[in-house]
């Protein structure tokens, strides 16, 4: 999805992010060693999150009950670019700064505006509660800055009635993805859909190749858009788009695109578990048409993988937070504890909050599974979801001009979905366009 650019004044050099943190360290462990003294009376952690009451209100009902010595205060945000801009203002003025909040943006391209306090201390006792595949993109130069919130795991759905309609072979690889977009073509339905602004799923195949764009060496950044993985996974893309196989239909619309996707012009869906619910409330024509697959696989692929990294991933504990152990003990016990994750359970829609930060999944796996969508195939899901779990991996690394880099990947992919530049073309300009931003920002660059 679409990314928030980040301004200019926020950019820092690798050696300011290291002083950042340094500062940080200092001034919120005076903080964090005070908040132990309980006979001061219970900590008051705010925690700042869009997300709606009702989801938030049990939960932080449920942890006040349980935990005496932190109150957790929700408060309400109106959205994703309002909390961004309300914790600039509060970390600037370092004044009524939370000590939680929901995530916004990129955890490195944070760090580098001087926005989070570092958490390594706090959080390194509970490391072993949470999947490892969740805590790489809360990290920035080897340090945690926010909690794991984990991933969603990735598959793929397909209208089956379609594909059986015209005798067409359900996909295990990105070739089977092609050939069958070539002989779906002759029936005027589009096998995918690549939205003009959204470029997930070239970063995707990069991360599904075991691919990164960006890697930490020291104090420097090496910078390689260009290298096998990423020409493998632009290889599969430029087929699609050259082979007019794909729609472009537009996630701005979503009413539009729901619809779209319901017509049966367009019949596979790489997919994540909170996006079901949706689809089983919108789609009036297709409920019962669907089946989950696993996400196919490049062809010359020597083990099944699934990328894992989460752009927004992690509840952020920002700079200026009084009470850094409490809150990284709130938001641990929110992500990881049963009690935590059980109060998330919402009645009207029989679904828990996905527990994508812990190791073992399997007692929420059924809530996600909703009743209409997948008709005869809903048994599958689970084992399509709990496969894409066990083997979700990620060398993916996100450096800290990475929100400005990933929005003019956005102008790029608009030009490569109309045919006007290749995936090529668009990679060998962000080789350049990066290493010529870290460089103008002072910083250490390879490439």
């Amino acid at each position: 999805m679409p990314q928030p650019r980040v301004p200019h004044r926020a950019t820092l050099s690798v050696a300011a992010l290291a002083t950042v943190l340094a500062l940080t360290a200092t001034a919120c462990g005076g903080g964090s060693d005070d908040s132990s003294d309980q006979s001061k009376g219970p900590v008051t952690l705010e925690y700042w999150s869009w997300s709606e009451t009702k989801n938030v209100d049990p939960v932080v009902a449920k942890f006040n009950s349980t935990h005496p010595g932190i109150r957790l205060k929700f408060v309400k945000q109106a959205d994703n670019p309002g909390t961004a801009q309300n914790l600039r203002n509060a970390v600037a003025a370092k004044k009524d700064v939370p000590c939680l909040v929901q995530n916004f943006g990129e955890v490195p391209s944070l760090v580098g505006e001087g926005l989070l306090s570092s958490v390594d201390k706090e959080l390194k006792p509970y490391l072993d509660r949470f999947n490892p595949a969740a805590l790489p993109s809360v990290q920035a130069g080897g340090t945690y800055y926010a909690v794991p919130t984990g991933f969603n795991p990735t598959f793929m759905m397909i209208n089956r009635s379609v594909y059986d309609k015209y005798g067409v072979d359900v996909p295990k690889t990105w070739d089977d993805v092609i050939a069958a977009g070539k002989k779906l073509k002759k029936h005027g339905v589009y096998v995918m859909n690549l939205a003009g602004e959204d470029p997930s799923t070239l970063v995707n195949l990069v991360q599904q190749a075991g691919g990164t764009w960006y890697e930490q060496k020291g104090d420097s950044w090496k910078i390689d858009f260009l290298s096998p993985e990423s020409l493998k996974a632009a290889d599969i893309v430029q087929q699609l788009v050259d082979g007019g196989l794909v729609a472009n239909q537009t996630y701005q619309d979503r009413p539009a695109l729901i619809s779209y996707f319901d017509s049966g012009k367009m019949v596979s869906l790489p997919t994540q578990t909170w996006q079901l619910q949706n689809y089983e409330l919108n789609y009036k024509k297709s409920l019962g048409d669907w089946q989950p697959i696993d996400l196919p696989q490049f062809s010359d692929a020597t083990e099944f993988t699934t990328p894992s990294y989460s752009a927004n991933n992690g509840v952020l504990v920002p700079k200026g937070c009084e009470h850094v152990k409490e809150a990284v003990e709130a938001a641990v016990w929110m992500k990881t504890d049963k009690a935590g994750i059980d109060s998330t359970y919402q009645k009207d829609t029989k679904q828990y909050e996905w527990p994508g930060a812990v190791k073992d999944v399997t007692p929420w796996v059924d809530s996600v599974v909703t009743d209409k969508l997948f008709g005869t195939h809903k048994s599958e899901a689970r084992g399509v979801i709990l496969k894409s779990v066990e083997h979700a991996r990620s060398n993916w690394t996100v450096g800290p001009n990475y929100t400005g880099v990933f929005a003019e990947l956005q102008d790029q992919w608009a030009k490569i979905v109309t045919k006007k530049m290749t995936v090529k073309q668009a990679l060998e300009h962000l080789q350049e366009f990066t290493v010529d931003d870290l460089k103008s920002k002072n910083i250490n660059v390879e490439g």
